[in-house]
C-alpha cells in the first residue's frame, strides 16, 4: 500500500524530498552511502524541515554501523540480509513509533 521513490544516491533523495507538494513518509537508507551517510542525509532533510521517520539497514558488522551513529536508543535499524516479511514488520513498526 505504499509508492516507493527509489533515489540513485543522497542527492537524489534530497531533491526528491523537496519537490513541490511530495510528502514522504519514511526514509528507508543505507548507512553507508556515497556522498554522505544514511544518519547525515536524514539529518539532512530534517534540518530543511522535513519530518521523516527513518529505517536503517546495512550488511556491514556493528562497529562499522556504530561509526555511523546508527547504533543507539531509538534509531531504526534492520540487519542485511533480510526478508521481505522482515522488512514489511519493521517497516510497520517504524512508522507506528
Amino acid at each position: 500500500g505504499f509508492n516507493v521513490l527509489e533515489a540513485g544516491d543522497p542527492r537524489d533523495a534530497v531533491s526528491m524530498a523537496l519537490a513541490p507538494g511530495r510528502t514522504i513518509h519514511l526514509l528507508l537508507t543505507d548507512v553507508v552511502l556515497p556522498f554522505m551517510s544514511g544518519k547525515e542525509l536524514q539529518e539532512k532533510l530534517r534540518s530543511m524541515g522535513i519530518d521523516i521517520k527513518t529505517l536503517f539497514m546495512s550488511g556491514f558488522p556493528a562497529d562499522i554501523i556504530a561509526r555511523h551513529g546508527v547504533h543507539r536508543d531509538g534509531i531504526h535499524f534492520i540487519q542485511k540480509p533480510f526478508s521481505l516479511n522482515a522488512l514489511a514488520e519493521k517497516i510497520r513498526e517504524v512508522m507506528e513509533s
